[in-house]
């Protein structure tokens, strides 16, 4: 019986990691999405033109406001139609094979799903003939989706979509039909059933959704009423997740659905802490941005700018002498990697294998600071993560008086200071084996371009003569490490982690993709994570390419 509960566990985390990483392509939108929007709302606010005596280049009738209002305007209708993008998003992630017939189809059925809703609403009253809507339904309830007026079920309705459509794709794109009705076997179905799927769907949506949006509203209103202690809450478990790849499925409802709060801007209900933020970034109306919403975004900036910096500072201070250098440019990349652009991972893997003490001890002060960025009414919102140039973008450009950037400084300092000292005081207190501290008859987990072809070199059982770059040697070594080509089931990558379901785990040698140029590899069942930081998109499609070349 135990063993039977522990299959079904490694089976639902395998589940949810593939879930978490088929979000990752609409996610990535995010960033590109808000720049548009933000450099675009930022530049033709009235207010903002008129403080820094702008009006004779940006004033309205110029040339740069025109190109601003198309910025604005392309970057707004990606948060438009995030649901139909999350719809097409997860299809393609959680596709098997014929990844682009699975996409088509989760289209096709995400219209055909409103498209039922928008009928069955008009027949019951709902929606008048005239196409407004009727005063008795509740406000909000009702809004557009891709120019359909239809109930307002957010990236959630995306995501239904996303993942019922992959599952009849695994189910049916293989379907052989009597021969009479052959043309529509094999992929041509996938899209037929699921338009005829998403029909029932939408029906059934029709009568469920209410409730399920009346109990996610009651959810998101006991979470802000949660107050400070519910932000710091937040803030560990968005840290305490990331090891486990399921971070995205963790915040995603929070800044994309009304389970982040709602409020009405210029008359439009908005849902989610990120999309009420960026209404209020286009709003001319806007003095000050909300806190309730900016409170699942801001806690990121001093953790990511200062505190993991002070941490990577810490960890060169301690390493060996003779190691200084090779582990001193690891983490000069990362530490900078973080204060541009917030992705931390390639820095916190650096030491969340060889000290989890130390993760820990991050993730509390993560939450701690979301919580002071709450206390203190810091609310600058953010695109994917909380580097500068979110910071400067949303915090600096939009204004002390909106955001309360400048207090980010001193508790980001605090946080430096903090965050060096006592993981110096930790490391050489307990002898951590963070990177550069390695006993000598270890080999080090910082490995340069030489390093991996030395060990490519020594490896008998990889054929690697047909090689022609240095990508090919290390995509031989990554599969080898994997257990060879009939080990894999199924190959993708997040914004920094190789993503591969196996066969057999025990086949899957660590030391080997580490000398690949790994920070660390996460087991759970089937589900292997490979740690390689943002260059990660490039080892997938290298390893790609070398396997179809030995195929």
């Amino acid at each position: 019986m135990a063993e039977h509960s522990l299959k079904k566990d490694r089976s639902v985390f395998s589940l949810l990691q593939r879930i978490g990483r088929s979000f990752m392509l609409p996610i990535a939108l995010l960033p590109v999405a808000g720049l548009l929007l933000g450099i675009g709302a930022s530049f033709t606010n009235a207010t903002m033109i008129e403080a820094y005596g702008l009006e004779n280049i940006l004033g309205d009738g110029t040339v740069l406001h025109a190109i601003l209002q198309v910025m604005n305007s392309a970057g707004q209708v990606i948060f438009d139609n995030l649901p139909i993008l999350f719809a097409m998003g997860v299809a393609l992630g959680m596709a098997e094979k014929e990844k682009e017939v699975a996409t088509l189809s989760a289209a096709i059925a995400y219209f055909a799903m409103n498209a039922t809703i928008n009928a069955m609403l008009k027949i019951s009253g709902q929606i008048l003939p005239d196409g407004s809507i009727s005063p008795d339904v509740m406000q909000g309830a009702i809004g557009s989706a891709t120019g359909i007026m239809s109930l307002q079920m957010g990236v959630f309705g995306g995501i239904i979509v996303g993942l019922g459509v992959a599952a009849l794709h695994n189910r049916f794109y293989k379907i052989k039909l009597p021969t009479v009705l052959s043309f529509f076997g094999g992929t041509r179905f996938v899209p037929i059933i699921s338009t005829v799927v998403y029909v029932l769907v939408g029906a059934l949506m029709f009568f469920l959704w209410p409730f399920i949006q009346k109990g996610i509203y009651a959810l998101g209103g006991l979470v802000l009423s949660s107050g400070y202690a519910g932000t710091f809450i937040y803030g560990v478990l968005e840290r305490a997740l990331i090891p486990f790849g399921l971070h995205h499925v963790f915040y995603l409802p929070f800044w994309q659905t009304g389970l982040g709060g709602s409020m009405m801007i210029d008359g439009v209900n908005i849902m989610g802490a990120q999309n009420i933020f960026f209404a209020q970034l286009a709003s001319p109306t806007t003095q000050e941005f909300s806190v309730e919403a900016t409170r699942f975004m801001t806690g990121k900036f001093p953790l990511m700018m200062f505190g993991l910096p002070g941490a990577a500072l810490a960890m060169y201070s301690c390493a060996k002498s003779s190691k200084k250098k090779i582990v001193g440019g690891l983490l000069l990349s990362a530490a900078l990697t973080a204060f541009l652009t917030g992705i931390t991972e390639p820095l916190e893997f650096t030491f969340l294998f060889v000290a989890p003490a130390l993760y820990a001890i991050h993730c509390v002060f993560a939450g701690l600071a979301y919580m002071l960025m709450h206390l203190l009414n810091v609310t600058i919102g953010m695109t994917f993560s909380g580097g500068v140039i979110d910071f400067l973008l949303f915090g600096v450009l939009q204004g002390n008086e909106k955001t309360n950037w400048l207090l980010v400084i001193p508790v980001g300092i605090a946080y430096f200071v903090i965050y060096y000292f006592l993981f110096r005081f930790l490391i050489k207190k307990f002898n951590l084996k963070t990177p550069g501290r390695e006993d000598d008859g270890e080999e080090t987990k910082l490995f340069t371009r030489k390093d991996v072809d030395a060990r490519k070199n020594q490896e008998k059982n990889v054929d690697n003569k047909q090689a022609t770059s240095s990508g090919s040697e290390t995509s031989a070594l990554i599969l080898e490490g994997l257990g060879g080509m009939e080990n894999i089931k199924n190959l993708d990558c997040c914004a920094t982690r190789l993503r591969v379901t196996v066969n057999d785990s025990g086949k899957v040698q660590d030391s080997l993709l580490k000398q690949s140029g790994a920070a660390g590899v996460i087991h759970k069942g089937d589900g292997v994570q490979v740690i390689y930081g943002p260059r990660v998109t490039v080892i997938k499609s290298e390893l790609e390419d070398y396997i179809d070349h030995l195929s």
